[in-house]
């Protein structure tokens, strides 16, 4: 005799998957990208686990080329290492501020090799940050891209402070946490720059 699922039963089972999706950010794509903004301040608030998982899960979805996907994610919350790169790093001050950091780095070995590679590590872990950036901003985080690759002495420093071998290197380094201020993002539309091939 067959055992048929009561409401109860039911409900038990899909408990995890509700309480899953409920958790998920339900903002439309386009108000996200439109109100994606630079956050450069933070509230002393750290940011949950899941939080940092669920921005993490949305950098690895980008494209790849020849899904390779070369990409690192170094997740910094030590406050010594923080406040070590604010120090080193030029345009990453807000780092003595921030509760935490990601550090979007790419794999120059993965794959074979080439010319090509060389340069299509560094596009693809571009895709991902701004994956990483748009997510920050659904979970209701502010996240700011400070520049790390191509520059020597920035490379230099974070390699240092994550002890990264020679063909691990740091593309950025991304601060995020809770914003301390109201940021409005800007528009940069400009249909000047749209050119159509007809």
């Amino acid at each position: 005799m067959k055992k048929l699922l009561t409401p109860g039963m039911l409900l038990f089972f899909m408990l995890p998957i509700i309480q899953l999706m409920s958790q998920q950010p339900q903002t439309d794509v386009f108000t996200v990208i439109h109100e994606r903004k630079s956050v450069r301040q933070y509230t002393d608030q750290s940011v949950p686990a899941e939080k940092v998982e669920t921005m993490l899960r949305a950098a690895m979805a980008a494209p790849t080329a020849r899904n390779l996907q070369p990409w690192q994610f170094f997740v910094i919350t030590n406050r010594q290492v923080l406040d070590q790169l604010a120090g080193e790093l030029p345009y990453a001050k807000m780092l003595s501020q921030a509760p935490m950091a990601i550090v979007v780095a790419g794999d120059t070995q993965k794959g074979n090799p080439n010319d090509e590679q060389v340069l299509n590590w560094a596009l693809d872990c571009s895709a991902a940050t701004q994956n990483l950036l748009l997510a920050a901003e659904a979970l209701g985080l502010g996240a700011v891209w400070t520049g790390v690759y191509p520059y020597k002495a920035r490379v230099a420093a974070v390699s240092n402070a994550l002890k990264l071998p020679p063909h691990i290197i740091p593309l950025n380094v991304i601060p995020i946490g809770y914003p301390l201020m109201d940021d409005q993002p800007k528009d940069k539309w400009d249909a000047e720059k749209v050119k159509w091939v007809e």
